[in-house]
Order: structure tokens, then C-alpha cells, then sequence
């Protein structure tokens, strides 16, 4: 499965976790006369996402149910599925359009010791060509009379990838991944939270797509190009930092600013801005704005034609390994319903929309270098305009606090 249709059959659920994130910065505001952690409360999200953008569509629902325990023990199940089908240009570029479904599962718990919350979780997705297992540890303390909270993250990945080939499905590797995480906020003012996060991540293994191809120009006379599979290195390490800050408006609302930069040794130097707008509207709606840049580097060994097939030991034409940038603007909405329903505390609705634009510096369309029903093509080879494309997600989800 190409790597950009398993990023966007994540992209909501990131994005889904983002909101979450700012929902718990709000919450500290909320409290009457506490800051300190506390296990989640127990709730139910019924989750419907949706992804269109550049011949890909990604969508399908999940479930996710929390329960606690005396206040000190909080669980949670997460059913998470992707539909996917694609004919991106990745895919029409060296093959044919496809589908497939993903499936994914998730349990853990969170545990509050004193001024200490410690986190557990468990991830296994599943698809015909991909098994990832996750396993999860956190834990954050309050300090300076809850005012400060340090956390600390660790997760361990094991990915199994293959490659289908009409019915056989034939192993290619194993991919390990660690995540480490150190994150501090700091509460300034009843009003103001800033925090600060650093994040590296250790790959080793398998990392490329064994469906992916670079293309490259063949000897005189042999065609005018042809396709060979990508060739990765077999380790990556990663580093992010990140700078954000929310600010309670008095008028019952709050803005939120995030800067995050990041390198890794395969070349790659990437940025992102974020500021996000959140207003409640009389008691029962919240309105969200918010708009998102990210721009990247390419990879040392990326290129979008290479002069010939074994032109270096380390060759990649993944347009996500290009030099490209993404803007996105988002908008949403959640409503608290006012009619009861027994055994229920609270229920709400909420609807959210992003839309993102992808433009590539150095990816160039090679569909236009194509002839076509014996017609000369539109293009020579590697004069083709660089590729771009609109992206679409919607996140419609159904949450219940008991």
C-alpha cells in the first residue's frame, strides 16, 4: 500500500487527536479552582471520516469507549476502519487503480498515582499487505503546586510488510520504529498555557514501499523511459520540537498558536505554522476556525528522473520525499444537545472540514509524457509541470458522556 494512502487513511485521525489535544488545554481553563491531572471522564465517540484528494479516497467509521474506576483508573477501546481506493498518480504512474480496507484496534488505560498519570496502550492494524502492532507508555507529573506538568512518552512499532501480486501475497521485511517523547507546559495565568515538545523517532528495517518505482532513462534506442523499484536505507532517525501556546479570551472563546520544526537524516527539513480559533456561541455551540503552512526539503536521495537505472546505492522518486509545501484551512462546529436521555450526562454532535492544498516543487505529472491512443504526448520526459492537487476531510462524529 503506498505510503501517501496510509498517511491519508490516518489523516483524520490525527487530525481528530489534534482536537482532542486543544480540548484538554480548554479543560484546564474549565476547572474551578484546580489545575492537577485527572483520568479522562468516561465517554463514547461514534466517528464517521472522510478523505478525497488526489485520486484517493479514504473513509469508514470508528468507535472509541472510556470507562473509569473510582476516578483513579480510566479504559478505553478504539475500533478504527479505513475503506481506501485510489488511482492516484502515484499508482497510475507504474500500475492501476486499486482498494483495500484497513483495520484497526486499540485498548488501553490511563492510571492516576497522587499528582502522577500514567498511560498504557496497544495498536494492531491489519490490511492485506501491512500488519502494525504498537505497544505505548506515558506518564506526566504535576509540579509547583500543579501549575507545571512534565511528560515523558515511549512507543515501540513492529511493521510486517508484503507485496500482492494478484493472489499471493509475498513478504518483504520487517520495519521497527521508537518514538520518544518529553513534553513541559506551564501554566502563565488563569488565561495562558505555553508549552514546549521535543520528539525523535528511530526507524529501522524495511522503510520503503515495494509498490513504489523511480523512473529513469533507459539506454539509446530501449524506449523513452522506464521503471525500476525504489532503493531506501534501512535506518532513519527523526527530530521535532514544538513551541504552543493558547490563550483564554474573555468573551468565551480562545486562540491557539503552534510553530513545530523538524529534520531527519535522510535530508528531509520541515516547518509548520498553526492558528487555530475557538468561540463559543451562547451555551450550547462551539465555533472552530483555523488555518495550517507546512513546507519540507526533499530527501538527499530523492529525484524525479534519474539519468540511468543504478544511478546511486539510495534512489526514491515518493513525491512525500520532494521538496513540497501544504496549506489548509479548516472549519467546525460541535453542538451540545438540551434534550436528556436517561443514564446520560451529556451528548453533542460535531462536523469538521479541512481543506488542503498540496503544491510540489520538484514532482513532476508524468502522466503527461505519456502517448496516448497513438497520439504524441503533450510533453517531453522531465519537462512535464510540477504536480499539485486539492485534498478534502470531514470528520463527522457522535459523543456521548455517561
Amino acid at each position: 500500500m503506498p505510503k501517501a494512502v496510509r498517511e491519508a487513511a490516518v489523516a483524520a485521525g490525527d487530525l481528530m487527536k489534534k482536537l482532542s489535544v486543544l480540548v484538554a488545554l480548554l479543560a484546564f481553563f474549565s476547572a474551578a479552582n484546580t489545575f492537577a491531572l485527572v483520568v479522562p471522564e468516561d465517554r463514547a465517540d461514534i466517528l464517521y471520516h472522510a478523505y478525497d484528494g488526489g485520486g484517493v479516497t479514504v473513509d469508514g467509521p470508528s468507535v472509541l469507549v472510556r470507562k473509569g474506576y473510582k476516578e483513579k483508573v480510566s479504559a478505553y477501546a478504539n475500533y478504527y476502519q479505513d475503506m481506501v481506493s485510489s488511482a492516484s498518480i502515484d499508482v497510475l504512474t507504474s500500475g492501476s487503480k486499486y482498494s483495500e480496507e484497513r483495520t484497526e484496534y486499540s485498548v488501553g488505560m490511563d492510571y492516576l498515582a497522587d499528582r502522577a498519570l500514567i498511560s498504557l496502550g496497544y495498536t494492531n492494524s491489519s490490511e492485506s499487505d501491512y500488519d502494525a502492532k504498537t505497544v505505548s507508555f506515558g506518564i506526566s507529573q504535576d509540579f509547583f503546586g500543579d501549575m507545571t506538568t512534565l511528560a515523558l512518552g515511549y512507543s515501540r512499532g513492529d511493521d510486517e510488510v508484503r507485496k500482492n501480486e494478484g493472489d499471493i501475497s509475498t513478504y518483504q521485511g520487517d520495519a521497527q520504529r521508537q518514538r520518544y517523547s518529553l513534553g513541559l507546559s506551564q501554566i502563565l495565568t488563569r488565561s495562558w498555557i505555553i508549552s514546549l515538545s521535543a520528539e525523535t523517532v528511530v526507524d529501522d528495517g524495511f522503510l520503503r514501499n515495494p509498490y513504489r518505482q523511480i523512473r529513469y532513462l533507459p539506454a539509446e534506442g530501449a524506449g523513452d523511459v522506464a521503471f525500476a523499484a525504489e532503493a531506501y536505507p534501512e535506518t532513519r532517525n527523526s527530530d521535532a520540537f514544538a513551541l504552543r501556546t493558547i490563550y483564554y479570551l474573555p468573551y468565551r472563546a480562545s486562540i491557539r498558536l503552534e510553530g513545530r520544526a523538524f529534520n531527519d537524516s535522510w535530508g528531509i527539513k520541515a516547518e509548520n505554522y498553526e492558528i487555530r480559533y475557538v468561540h463559543s456561541i451562547r451555551s450550547r455551540m462551539i465555533l472552530e476556525l483555523k488555518a495550517r503552512t507546512y513546507s519540507q526539503t526533499q530527501a538527499d536521495f530523492y529525484s524525479d528522473l534519474f539519468l540511468y537505472e543504478n544511478a546511486f546505492e539510495f534512489m526514491a522518486r515518493d513525491k512525500e520525499l520532494s521538496t513540497y509545501s501544504a496549506n489548509s484551512f479548516g472549519l467546525g462546529v460541535t453542538y451540545e444537545f438540551g434534550f436528556k436521555i436517561p443514564l446520560i450526562k451529556k451528548h453533542s454532535a460535531s462536523l469538521y472540514w479541512d481543506f488542503i492544498q498540496f503544491d510540489y516543487d520538484n514532482f513532476r505529472n508524468a502522466l503527461l509524457s505519456r502517448s496516448e491512443d497513438g497520439q504524441p504526448p503533450e510533453y517531453r520526459i522531465g519537462e512535464e509541470p510540477t504536480y499539485s492537487f486539492d485534498a478534502n476531510v470531514i470528520r463527522l462524529f457522535y459523543t456521548v458522556n455517561y
